[in-house]
């Protein structure tokens, strides 16, 4: 078979390198906005089910974090109360893209604490998470937020 009977049937090397660099333009030109918004939307799912589930059953929350938990300088209730708190309402904030930094931050602080005192070896679901955290707490909601709005609105007076 001639050699140009096989280049027409086969894409080159050269043409998969372009179609290769062509897509790669296509996902550069996704606004940063919108992994803005879905890092929000992720971390939000992650704290508020777990935020809702210690309000649901407070009881049982108190009874970890006296018995499993043990997070140090903090009885149990307050420690509990806390955290509910801060999923809960930190998660809400992140939903709205409102207070979005302010937000990140007790988040970050419950990653940590966890990470150094009650689940350790969960250290990869931490690094995801706090990475997300850290990445919305130095670029901030995006402009598909509340943040976003405040500000604009704030520029025209």
């Amino acid at each position: 078979m001639p050699d140009s009977a096989v280049s027409t049937t086969q894409p080159s090397t050269s043409g998969l390198h372009l179609q290769l660099a062509d897509l790669l333009g296509l996902f550069g030109r996704v606004p940063l906005s919108i992994h803005q918004l879905l890092f929000r939307f992720a971390i939000a799912g992650v704290f508020l089910r777990a935020g809702l589930a210690k309000i649901g059953s407070w009881e049982s929350t108190v009874g970890l974090f006296a018995d499993e938990y043990k997070v140090p300088l903090l009885a149990p209730h307050i420690a509990a109360g806390l955290a509910a708190t801060f999923e809960v309402g930190c998660s809400t904030l992140l939903l709205l893209g409102l207070g979005t930094r302010l937000a990140a931050l007790p988040l970050i602080g419950m990653i940590a604490t966890i990470q150094l005192f009650v689940y350790p070896q969960a250290w990869s679901e931490h690094l995801v998470w706090g990475s997300i955290l850290l990445f919305l707490l130095m670029r901030g909601g995006g402009a598909i937020s509340v943040d976003h709005f405040i500000g604009r609105y704030r520029g025209r007076r």
